[in-house]
């Protein structure tokens, strides 16, 4: 019954506005920026907070920022990528007076945020992804984004000598280059311990469909496939049907361990509260917001969940010397020799592609066993 009258703010925006045109007070709204506090950042997430995913970490990262003096936070979930992005942009700024607002989802960017851009000159947004070109997007756009990959091929490592099977399973949501990347990071982290393991990869097409994934996880595990991960915004329902299953599970975005305590293994996560202090420190003194921001481990963007109790510890011995290296800098996951599971040559022998240096959007392959197509 209360969902009745459940107001979001884009709802609140357009009868804010009519009312305000109504009584020829159109130059009210901007107004409420001068009651505003030293700086109000936005956050708006297509899913829920609380989704043990994609929109978790986010929602994390812009909880570390509200024990930071003179900094506001509003927030508005289940946003979907559509025009009611814009509304919501747009209520932020006229009714929060938000100075910066980062538009977390893949699609909010094109049309919407730049629409935003354009419309609000002189306030900054950054974006989640790296579709930001200075060529063609404005200096008050930008975007940011992380080398997740390295945390994947942990994940393989540790699922590398947890398998008995030798058979892992990969549930994604769409063949993107930055997915290609982490499903080939997962694999060769677990042939770093045994050349022989295979990689099963399911795609279900959308970031968000519970019932495919809960679909494809089963599928999977009926293969005599023994340790599961993925890349689709909320993980939850992959972790619980594959431990469910008796199945080990590597996690992804967030910490997904209270969901499978004894099946968990260890999981690639993001941690954006680094990024988004250092975009509001940066707000606060005065200085130019970059507009193309990364990192990885070793920068703080990127962090692994503890691991768990089952994994062993010749598992765990690899893995903090693996991450050792990583922290160092330069570390390669795609390297020589290695060919696409179609043949082709995509790295000769003393080739080495360390993740910062790939031309993540020219990726298009899948190393050389993994079961699945990018078509």
């Amino acid at each position: 019954m209360t969902d009745r009258f459940m107001l979001t703010r884009r709802d609140l925006l357009k009868t804010t506005t009519t009312g305000v045109a109504a009584l020829g007070l159109s130059n009210a709204l901007p107004m409420s920026r001068a009651f505003a506090a030293a700086a109000t950042v936005g956050f708006i997430y297509v899913g829920p907070k609380d989704d043990y995913g994609y929109n978790q970490a986010h929602a994390e990262g812009a909880a570390a920022l509200k024990g930071i003096e003179g900094i506001t936070v509003v927030e508005e979930e289940n946003v979907p990528e559509t025009v009611d992005v814009q509304k919501t942009m747009e209520s932020m700024i006229n009714l929060d007076g938000a100075s910066l607002i980062f538009p977390t989802s893949f699609g909010y960017f094109d049309p919407h945020m730049l629409a935003m851009c354009a419309k609000f000159p002189d306030v900054q947004f950054r974006h989640c992804g790296g579709m930001w070109d200075k060529a063609k997007h404005p200096m008050n756009a930008g975007s940011y984004f992380g080398y997740i990959g390295m945390g994947q091929n942990l994940n393989g490592v540790v699922a590398g000598h947890t398998t008995k099977s030798k058979k892992l399973g990969f549930v994604a949501a769409k063949p993107i280059p930055q997915v290609l990347l982490n499903i080939n990071s997962f694999l060769l982290g677990a042939r770093s311990v045994d050349p022989t393991i295979t990689c099963q990869v399911i795609f279900t097409g959308e970031w968000s469909l519970a019932v495919k994934e809960a679909e494809a996880t089963n599928a999977l595990v009926d293969q005599g496939i023994d340790v599961v991960t993925c890349h689709v915004d909320s993980p939850k329902v992959v972790v619980e049907t594959a431990a469910g299953r008796g199945a080990f599970v590597c996690g992804y975005h967030a910490n997904q361990s209270p969901l499978a305590p004894e099946k968990y293994l260890t999981g690639a996560e993001w941690n954006w509260a680094k990024v988004y202090k250092t975009f509001v420190d940066d707000l606060v003194a005065g200085k130019p917001l970059p507009n193309f921001t990364r990192g990885g481990l070793a920068d703080g963007f990127v962090k692994m969940s503890p691991l768990g109790p089952a994994v062993g510890e010749p598992a765990r011995k690899q893995f903090d010397a693996t991450l050792a290296e990583m922290m160092k800098g330069g570390f390669a996951v795609i390297k020589g020799p290695l060919k696409s599971n179609k043949g082709t040559v995509v790295a000769t022998e003393g080739q080495a592609f360390p993740e910062t240096a790939i031309e993540l959007e020219s990726m298009d392959y899948l190393v050389d066993g993994v079961v699945g197509s990018t078509a």
